[in-house]
């Protein structure tokens, strides 16, 4: 029997294990211990990298989204030699952007006093998803669902980490593991273009854009994404 890959999957922000439910299912086969890292307890992008490694396998392959790409790319940075497969989905190597960082406190202020379902709402079907898959309302449940049984406190903590977050653009060259980047088309928070960046400064990163998806790709596209993270696995 072929050994099993040891794999880390890190959600994105205000989501949790639900997010990669159609991978677990799919992956288990080739892939033992699979485990969902916790990004939630830190408000810091280096602290959060720190409480994953503590309990993760000694090797091990780690998929990030979103958020969780940006902790990944961190994790990378702290523990390359631990890393024996790498992919970010959905994600970006980039500090934030001042006129973001500029909208994080009234953001959290809102999620304080009871707003966080208003914000999701709001922000989640022209952000988050293709426009093919805008009225899925399974999809938009399930998202909105997670968010609120994370809810304001992981929101405010998350919000902080990410609008903190160091530019990662320089770990990317020092990649040596084999190295998947894969964006939907329609991703308007992290569009295809910065893929093409991070591919471009990962060494033999192979690059892969999936039609009619937006920014949850293993959400959106779940079989799709289970087939690559199958080829770069194996």
């Amino acid at each position: 029997m072929a050994k099993k890959t040891p794999l880390v999957l890190l959600p994105g922000m205000l989501c949790d294990g639900r997010m990669w439910q159609a991978q677990v299912s799919d992956l288990a086969a080739i892939c033992d211990p699979l485990i969902i890292g916790d990004i939630s307890r830190a408000s810091s992008i280096r602290k959060i990298a720190q409480q994953v490694l503590a309990t993760a396998p000694g090797h091990f392959a780690l998929a990030g989204l979103s958020m969780g790409g940006i902790v990944a790319l961190e994790i990378v940075r702290q523990a390359p030699e631990r890393i024996t497969h790498l992919a970010l989905l959905d994600t970006n190597a980039y500090a934030e952007k001042p006129e973001r960082q500029a909208k994080r406190a009234h953001e959290i202020d809102c999620a304080q006093v009871g707003q966080l379902r208003k914000l999701m709402i709001e922000q989640m079907k022209p952000l988050y998803l293709a426009k093919a898959n805008r009225q899925n309302q399974t999809l938009l449940h399930l998202v909105l669902d997670m968010a609120m049984d994370l809810g304001p406190d992981v929101f405010e903590r998350q919000s902080i980490a990410l609008r903190d977050r160091p530019d990662a653009s320089g770990t990317l060259a020092t990649i040596r593991c084999p190295t998947l980047v894969l964006c939907g088309a329609e991703d308007a928070l992290c569009p295809v273009a910065y893929h093409q960046y991070m591919q471009s400064q990962i060494p033999n990163a192979r690059l892969e854009i999936i039609d009619n998806c937006g920014h949850l790709s293993a959400l959106e596209c779940p079989q799709q994404v289970n087939t690559h993270l199958r080829q770069w696995l194996q």
